[in-house]
């Protein structure tokens, strides 16, 4: 929660009930309260878009904007929150407006508006160029801006079979009722479920050429399980193993299911996620925590599951290959990076094992960052970060492509709303899987001393992204081999480079999945984008493991 959430969420009059459980779930809200049903209301037709949009073009030119692009946004939200047999709070919300930018006498300015008409649209324009003109007076140097073509009337949208938002609200509900009963049934004290859903309809047209209409759905079903031992006055939790999509509510009707096996009948998921199934899951592995061995602290291998890695990948690489954060423009949230320019301009800067490689894209299906054009107007796509363990770039887009000396933008610019100013925001993050054949079971078989974590948990990272902690939900013991049982009290702790050059093993494409998050947040005035990082499981030798516990 932030001051700019506070103010829209206050002025806006969402109402009295809806707030509080939003809030306390850590979770933004931008726009009005709306009803479910008007959430399937069809948006402004593009027709029209397009002709406010060249009021906004025009207007900037007239008044000497030498760039301008605006970005038309209708966002809608609908969470629901239970507890127990009760319904928490269910939040519709609508969020409709336009954000133009320009470049005027070679600097940025930037305004926003409500009124999308065509004179609210001219005077927010004229605002934008006249900020933009005010800042010049003390800009040092003037917007390097990469070329890019413009692309035409285009459009995009995330491939889906089922729009969560037509789903009637009864059968979400009925859906997590019975994700809170079967936890229950199952040994569970307490549980918590929540659904999430996200629909970001922005038409982005600018002086380049581009007319972008662009429809985008996100999905996140998630639910915490706690199970408790009254006589000794322990309890202990489990999250759900799910990952944030890029998808439908096909996501969770189980018709394109597809489980990744693992050991101990623990269960990954890919297309689709069995809800019900990991929360009876859920419980049977709290109460089992509640018995788990305290690990003893020493030198284990590590074999990481993707839904925990992603964390990882995500605190580790994501954040500190950001450009604005390397050149120290942004240390907001996650602070600047270890990974100066100075290590990349050497080209032989071992950020890991000859085994890691690191993708950046938005262009993997049902991933959170997946869409054709990002808030620039430019055409997504995948670049390589780590190269057979050698630092080769970072995330950078229009604005900042000149610094590391390339021409074209990476296509990774991102704006939550239609009020907040585009900027470069991570995108997905992955490790690319293993070549040779490998499953988890083949990997455990290879290593003697060990611990298998499953699922993120705490993390702890310094300012500049490089020493770090994390925990995890489960922790199985390895020893020859073979898993032993379950641990707990487990963390582990070491430097970003130490950890990438300790890679030591990776399974193949058959175990590949994502993790992801809904709200990564970035900027002051903070803002939130979704990102997803994809792995196989993966094998760390060596590494440091502490005991959190206060008992060994």
């Amino acid at each position: 929660m932030n001051r700019r959430y506070f103010i829209q969420l206050s002025s806006l009059g969402l109402g009295a009930m809806m707030v509080p459980s939003a809030l306390e779930a850590g979770v933004p809200v931008l726009g009005r309260s709306v009803t479910a049903e008007q959430l399937l209301e069809p948006g402004a037709d593009v027709a029209i878009k397009k002709k406010m949009a060249d009021v906004a073009l025009n207007a900037a030119k007239s008044k000497g904007a030498t760039y301008a692009d605006v970005r038309i946004g209708r966002y809608l939200q609908q969470y629901l929150f239970t507890r127990e047999t009760k319904v928490q709070n269910i939040v519709n919300a609508e969020s409709y407006g336009v954000g133009i930018r320009v470049i005027a006498n070679g600097t940025w300015g930037f305004a926003a508006t409500s009124d999308v008409t065509p004179e609210g649209i001219a005077k927010c324009t004229e605002t934008a160029v006249a900020i933009a003109k005010a800042n010049s007076r003390i800009q040092k140097e003037p917007v390097q801006l990469a070329p890019q073509k413009g692309v035409g009337e285009v459009s995009w949208k995330t491939p889906l079979t089922k729009n969560a938002f037509q789903i009637p609200v009864q059968e979400k509900i009925d859906l997590l009722m019975k994700v809170n009963s079967e936890a229950m049934k199952n040994g569970a004290g307490f549980v918590t479920s929540n659904l999430f859903f996200i629909n970001e309809q922005k038409y982005f047209a600018s002086t380049d050429g581009s007319y972008i209409d662009q429809d985008v759905h996100r999905i996140w079903p998630t639910f915490t399980v706690t199970a408790i031992d009254k006589q000794a006055g322990k309890f202990k939790t489990r999250d759900a193993l799910s990952s944030p999509m890029g998808m439908g509510y096909e996501y969770l009707d189980g018709l394109a299911s597809e489980k990744i096996p693992g050991p101990n009948g623990l269960v990954g998921y890919r297309k689709s996620y069995d809800m019900v199934e990991d929360a009876i899951m859920a419980a049977k592995q709290a109460r089992e925590k509640l018995t788990a061995k305290s690990v003893q602290p020493g030198k284990y291998d590590l074999v990481l599951d993707p839904n925990h890695l992603g964390l990882t990948i995500h605190e580790s690489v994501g954040h500190p290959l950001e450009l604005d954060r390397v050149l120290g423009y942004e240390a907001n949230y996650a602070g600047t990076s270890f990974a100066t320019l100075d290590k990349w301009k050497t080209k032989n800067f071992n950020y890991g094992s000859k085994l890691v490689n690191i993708v950046a894209d938005k262009t993997q299906p049902h991933t959170l960052g997946a869409v054709g054009y990002d808030d620039e107007g430019v055409p997504t796509k995948e670049w390589d970060l780590i190269k057979d363990g050698i630092l080769v770039n970072y995330q950078a887009i229009r604005d900042q492509v000149a610094i590391i000396g390339e021409k074209e933008s990476h296509g990774c610019c991102y704006a939550d709303d239609w009020s907040s100013i585009q900027f470069q925001r991570m995108p997905n993050v992955s490790l690319k899987p293993g070549t040779e054949k490998r499953n988890v079971a083949d990997m455990i078989k290879g290593v003697d001393k060990g611990i298998y974590i499953i699922g993120r948990g705490s993390y702890s990272i310094d300012q500049q992204r490089y020493n770090f902690q994390f925990g995890g939900q489960l922790f199985y013991e390895i020893k020859n081999g073979e898993i032993v049982g379950m641990l707990d009290d487990v963390a582990y702790q070491s430097n970003t480079q130490e950890f990438w050059n300790s890679c030591a093993q990776l399974c193949d494409q058959d175990d590949y999945r994502t993790f992801g998050s809904f709200f990564d947040g970035k900027g002051q005035p903070s803002q939130v984008s979704a990102v997803s990082h994809g792995s196989s499981t993966t094998r760390f030798n060596g590494v440091n493991v502490i005991n959190t516990g206060r008992k060994i």
